[in-house]
């Protein structure tokens, strides 16, 4: 797909004036055509910038008012002395003053009269002189908000969408935090994105699944789609703290003082049990992905080891049951924006999503390949649907080997038994480097070396049926291929990116608040073997996803993993192996007992999606093809392209 770069867009006021003289004095012909792209015709530094207090219609904190929100807009001054409306790009978050946004972490900054000086991220620089307002939000109990955050529950979301109806002309809005004169939202025509990384993608997600009116497109990246699968899988703890820690972390100083009944429904209603909740059934997004109207534009890290794959899987398929127009880009990082992986790429893509979805340009965005996955650093391929059409779940099974430990994986159903301990001081890389070494630790289990590429995408669930030896155990389950390769190094502190010294610029710059951020740079690593995917789950939680229950030693229990999606493709002459073992050390609160598993190989099988279905894995496993194999459509794939190289950068 041919990629238009547009680095370094800084103009002069000289210049934006020009060209919206330009603009001013076309010929009605030519100012008729219908546009193919927003251009930035409107002056950046003379930009009107104003905060509100959108009123949200809750009493978080229990003081007797309802709580406002702040709303920081940067919105160019031209189209409404035109008497123009302009739609609005959103991004509401909890970390504007605490912790910062992007790989610079930056903060909002403000003037002497409270006005937002500094917006952090370039999307303000960028998009305002092309006619779109910023609406920066601080979450209700961040900031220079009234409330409590409650991560990612009915006052999170609320915040967000309390500010997109008051744009739609429905809510009510302060020009101060406590005063009593309106604000109006007579500038814009109500038409809003919402775009942001981590919690801020989370809420785009959770704003999306009320429904409300005026909500044109979100932007998720790396987003959690249900705040249960953030913290637990099937009853195993991920992270050895719940969300009372993480809204104290956000809170303002003011909230701290006045969220303290906030902070016991926190502890209470998400017990380290992993048990489900009322608590977790109100942050479930997926649950009412069919009130979604708003296309959806996701982003995620394939090696996001913080929010996990496991949060893409779910969501991208309610919304595909529901009719949303997607679009999806998978990268080889861990937690990483792609401003920061693939930036001009990205800005190129992003603006042209926007004109589509929020000015209604015809510029073909909607027509292009709906993934981008990144196959090797810096080097992607796209897929005209994703899942491709012709991908179908593919059963393997695990097989006793010459060596016990040492499994086979295949077609065939496996017979006899393997057993492991658990090691909770052993993770997924320690099973996976000896995997062809006989360990008390894990179970592994091979293909032969594959004769063709084999790709995998989409989520896989494997099913274990495993005899314990004490009354609480947990299970890992996780996907490798075996074999080298060079990869984004996602363990590394920068998850996948190495950042520069050297800046590019992305939009126009005022003295406080410049649009040129830090370059970065693929950090890669020769390995041996990749993680294609995992999963995790406590077998107490074997007969209910809801409730654990404790084990009877020697009785034999079966579980399904669901493990995160992906998009893979084992080349020819690898290995796809399945490892099953106990816990991974990298999750936290493991069993206090170190139980032995003995897994029934004959009741244990793993559901893996395959472009080509079993035929396809058949042709890679062995070379042939099953009589009964069906054919299948063809997945709508291009092969690897480079990523546009910045003159400059060294990429």
């Amino acid at each position: 797909m041919p990629t238009r770069m547009r680095s370094t867009t800084w103009r002069s006021l000289a210049s934006v004036a020009v060209a919206a003289l330009t603009a001013a004095l076309l010929t009605p012909a030519v100012a008729d055509a219908a546009p193919r792209e927003s251009r930035p015709v409107y002056s950046y530094e003379n930009a009107v910038r104003e905060v509100v207090w959108v009123d949200t219609g809750l009493d978080g904190d229990g003081d007797g008012k309802t709580d406002r929100v702040a709303a920081d807009i940067v919105r160019p001054r031209e189209p409404a002395r035109q008497g123009r409306k302009i739609p609005v790009i959103m991004d509401a978050s909890p970390y504007y003053s605490c912790c910062g946004r992007g790989n610079e972490s930056q903060l909002k900054t403000y003037d002497a009269d409270g006005r937002v000086v500094q917006m952090p991220l370039f999307y303000d620089n960028y998009f305002v002189p092309r006619g779109y307002a910023f609406v920066g939000v601080d979450l209700a109990g961040t900031n220079r908000s009234d409330g409590c955050v409650d991560v990612g529950g009915r006052s999170d979301i609320q915040s967000a969408k309390a500010v997109v109806d008051w744009l739609g002309g429905r809510g009510k809005a302060y020009t101060t935090r406590t005063g009593t004169t309106r604000a109006k939202a007579t500038w814009t025509n109500g038409r809003t994105g919402m775009i942001g990384k981590s919690w801020d993608g989370t809420i785009a997600n959770g704003v999306a699944a009320t429904g409300v009116e005026g909500l044109k497109t979100i932007v998720p990246i790396s987003a959690i789609s249900t705040w249960y699968d953030y913290y637990f899988s099937k009853g195993a703890p991920l992270y050895d703290s719940g969300p009372d820690w993480l809204s104290d972390y956000v809170d303002s100083p003011d909230a701290r003082a006045k969220c303290a009944a906030v902070q016991r429904q926190l502890v209470e209603g998400a017990p380290r049990t992993g048990d489900r909740t009322p608590l977790w059934s109100e942050r479930d997004y997926v649950r009412a992905a069919s009130k979604v109207k708003a296309s959806v534009f996701l982003v995620h890290g394939m090696q996001d080891l913080n929010v996990r794959m496991q949060h893409v899987g779910p969501w991208w398929n309610a919304l595909a049951k529901n009719g949303v127009e997607r679009k999806i880009w998978l990268s080889q990082t861990g937690h990483v924006d792609p401003f920061d992986f693939r930036r001009a790429q990205w800005v190129d893509t992003l603006h042209r999503w926007f004109d589509h979805e929020l000015l209604g340009y015809d510029n073909g965005v909607d027509r292009e390949p709906m993934a981008d996955i990144e196959r090797h650093p810096d080097q992607w391929a796209t897929s005209k649907l994703w899942p491709p059409s012709g991908t179908a779940p593919t059963t393997l099974r695990p097989a006793e080997g010459a060596r016990e430990g040492v499994g086979t994986l295949g077609l065939r159903q496996g017979t006899g038994t393997e057993t492991f301990t658990d090691d909770p001081q052993l993770s997924e890389t320690d099973w996976a480097a000896r995997i062809d070494t006989p360990t008390p630790d894990k179970a592994g289990f091979t293909t032969g070396p594959l004769t063709k590429d084999l790709r995998l995408s989409g989520a896989s669930k494997v099913t274990v049926t495993a005899t314990p030896t004490t009354s609480t155990a947990h299970l890992s389950a996780v996907l490798v291929d075996l074999g080298p390769d060079t990869i984004r190094d996602y363990g590394a502190a920068g998850e996948g990116i190495t950042t520069l010294t050297d800046r590019t610029c992305w939009g126009a710059s005022t003295t406080g608040d410049s649009a040129c951020f830090q370059q970065t740079r693929a950090k890669t690593a020769a390995v041996d073997y990749t993680v294609v995917s995992r999963g995790w789950a406590d077998l107490g939680n074997h007969a209910s996803d809801v409730k654990g229950v404790p084990l009877t030693p020697g009785t034999a229990y079966t579980i399904t993993l669901d493990l995160g999606a992906t998009d893979h493709v084992v080349p020819a002459g690898h290995r796809l192996a399945l490892i099953v073992a106990g816990t991974d050390k990298d999750l936290i609160d493991p069993p206090s007992t170190r139980p032995t598993l003995t897994v029934d190989l004959s009741r244990t099988s793993a559901r893996v999606p395959v472009v080509g279905g079993t035929a396809a894995f058949a042709r890679a496993a062995t070379g042939s093809t099953p009589a009964a194999a069906e054919a299948t459509a063809r997945d709508g794939v291009t092969g690897p392209r480079g990523t546009l190289r910045v003159p400059g950068s060294g990429r």
